[in-house]
């Protein structure tokens, strides 16, 4: 069975975010069309190696659960030996010149002091634990594409206004050069825009690398080149206090549900050290058979060229004394159900911290915004007003260039704020558990259900059920072109406010 045969149909929950965005999902091979945000993080649930790697190594740990039930089920075994004896001494009259033999034989365990079921036990607890670390793989993985097409969306912005900037340098530059050339400017103001205009110029190459390298993070990620980002929507149900954040993460943090399946775990180790003192149990049918092929040599009454046998019993074992290698065991499983339950403390509390980070980050940037926004209809007005007052004398060319730089600055730290604001409310809903693919709505297939795998082998005891050879589930992305540092004509996708 392939890792697609294991997955499940499960609701998806529609409508309460993304809703109307399911187009990015279904693109066509080679169609350039408009990619969303639900889009990317479609591509990115089907087709990061992050991602279905962490899938493979459930279904790897999801075996551990029959591998612990093997040991208190029966098992049967035959062999098989053939002889030809090429010496034969003189003196013996009933050494065979070859033989066959064959026998088999059947043991039940009936008691093994508890040791099967607290395996048992134990492995199920880290399958559960597995469940829960592939649940924040998840949304790890959901986390960086959202920070990856914030990325793409917030540098394309600002290539778009250095572009828009250079532009009016040069506007600028001209207008100085031909007021030089009349002698109403002098050549320090001619300097002044050439300096300015070069500066702006490196800034713009800067920005277009760094669009290229966010580029390049998104396929890296999402498996594909970013097409037409369009603007995402608003995030809903984000808590209205740190406090029922962290309420509701301490109950749905991926996270900590993994850290209390191992402390359960760890717990059931215990009972299976402590078996290793008890007394063991087996019942044992034995059969034999034995054929010398009528080569006894002749004359001899006393030996059957065909012999069986067959016999059945019970076997206990009981330890007397192990050099303190049992009690050593059950003090090693004690300091790792120890070390468990700090693990446990350590894992909430990182939690709590996250938590409350991230919503001072979104809170933050949230402010930053609206002091921004102001800034940024401040200073467009600053600089219409420098614009008039140099026309008639009153203000330089540096005034008019600085007026420009702060304009530019303002509009930079606006985009920079909206994209870190979007991001930090996403981190937010992570660390809630609330960034799943059942929480986002993913469309386009079926949710992959670690569940399912786990249903299928749990109870499997037949020694030739192998699944078919590994094949790669991810995309590469050799085939994808090199990114460039070309914007789309029109304003910027921006998070909508």
């Amino acid at each position: 069975m392939t890792m697609h045969e294991t997955i499940k149909k499960l609701p998806i929950r529609r409508g309460r975010w993304l809703a109307g965005l399911a187009a990015g999902a279904l693109m066509l091979p080679g169609a350039v069309q408009a990619e969303t945000l639900q889009g990317a993080l479609a591509k990115a649930y089907e087709n990061n190696p992050t991602l279905t790697g962490a899938r493979a190594g459930q279904r790897a740990n999801d075996e551990n659960v029959p591998i612990q039930k093997a040991s208190g089920l029966p098992s049967v075994g035959t062999q098989a030996d053939f002889q030809e004896n090429l010496i034969i001494p003189g003196n013996s009259f009933f050494t065979p010149n070859r033989s066959f033999s064959a026998g088999a034989q059947l043991s039940v365990p009936l008691y093994q002091g508890g040791a099967v079921r607290n395996a048992v036990k134990a492995a199920k607890y880290r399958v559960e634990a597995g469940q829960a670390d592939l649940r924040a793989t998840e949304a790890s993985i959901f986390s960086q594409v959202v920070g990856a097409y914030m990325d793409v969306i917030r540098d394309q912005a600002i290539v778009q206004l250095n572009q828009k900037n250079v532009s009016v340098l040069r506007t600028n530059l001209r207008a100085t050069s031909d007021r030089f050339e009349i002698g109403d400017l002098t050549r320090t103001d001619v300097a002044q825009s050439e300096a300015r205009l070069a500066l702006a110029e490196g800034d713009l190459r800067t920005a277009e690398a760094n669009l290229i390298a966010s580029r390049e993070g998104y396929i890296r990620l999402v498996g594909d080149a970013p097409v037409d980002l369009q603007a995402p929507p608003q995030l809903p149900n984000l808590p209205g206090t740190a406090e029922e954040a962290v309420a509701i993460a301490l109950t749905n943090n991926p996270d900590i549900d993994a850290a209390n399946q191992r402390l359960a775990a760890s717990r059931a180790d215990i009972g299976s050290a402590k078996a290793t003192r008890a007394p063991k149990v087996s019942a044992i049918v034995n059969g034999g058979y034995n054929n010398n092929l009528n080569s006894i040599p002749a004359g001899n009454t006393t030996s059957d060229n065909v012999t069986s046998s067959a016999l059945a019993g019970v076997s206990m074992t009981l330890p007397i004394f192990q050099g303190g290698r049992a009690s050593a065991r059950v003090r090693q499983a004690q300091a790792q159900t120890s070390q468990a339950i700090e693990t446990y403390v350590e894992v909430e509390r990182g939690v709590i911290a996250q938590t409350r980070g991230a919503y001072a980050a979104w809170q933050a940037n949230e402010r930053i915004i609206a002091a921004t926004q102001q800034a940024v209809g401040a200073n467009a007005l600053s600089l219409e007003g420098v614009r008039a007052e140099n026309s008639v004398g009153t203000r330089s060319i540096l005034d008019i260039l600085n007026a420009e730089q702060e304009y530019l600055n303002t509009q930079v730290q606006l985009v920079s704020a909206q994209r870190n604001s979007y991001v930090a409310a996403f981190s937010v809903l992570a660390a809630m558990g609330k960034a799943e693919a059942r929480d986002l709505g993913i469309e386009g297939g079926a949710l992959y259900d670690p569940a399912v795998n786990y249903e299928r082998v749990k109870g499997q005891i037949w020694d030739w059920a192998d699944d078919p050879v590994p094949q790669q589930q991810a995309t590469d992305t050799r085939g994808v072109p090199a990114a460039d540092a070309s914007v789309p004509a029109g304003p910027p996708a921006l998070p909508r406010q």
